[in-house]
């Protein structure tokens, strides 16, 4: 069965949440969350065991994969792999981010 979701909606449950992520899609083969970063924010992110999707949907911020820094703005998508150390800095402006994972993100706890 689809399930449309309205980001604004989205957007409001994060919020509503106090955390920077609310994951709001879980099958067995994917999972898909908003993340955000407010501007001068700090990534603390570690590794993950997935693959992984960032959709930026509005801001400004590098995302640093390894040694590699690139430029993210509304529009751009990037993708890492599973293990890769990877972090968002330099943040301008709010970083809204669609974040995918497949498989699903595994969960701690």
């Amino acid at each position: 069965m689809s399930q449309p979701f309205e980001l604004a909606e989205l957007l409001a449950r994060r919020v509503a949440g106090g955390t920077p992520y609310l994951e709001f899609l879980r099958v067995p083969h994917l999972s898909a969350g908003l993340y955000v970063l407010p501007a001068g924010g700090v990534d603390r992110q570690a590794p993950h065991t997935e693959d992984e999707l960032y959709v930026v949907l509005a801001g400004h911020a590098e995302l640093r994969v390894g040694e590699t820094s690139l430029p993210m703005r509304a529009g751009s998508l990037c993708l890492v792999k599973a293990g890769q150390l990877h972090a968002f800095h330099s943040v301008l402006e709010e970083l809204q981010l669609l974040v995918v994972f497949g498989p699903a993100e595994r969960t701690v706890g």
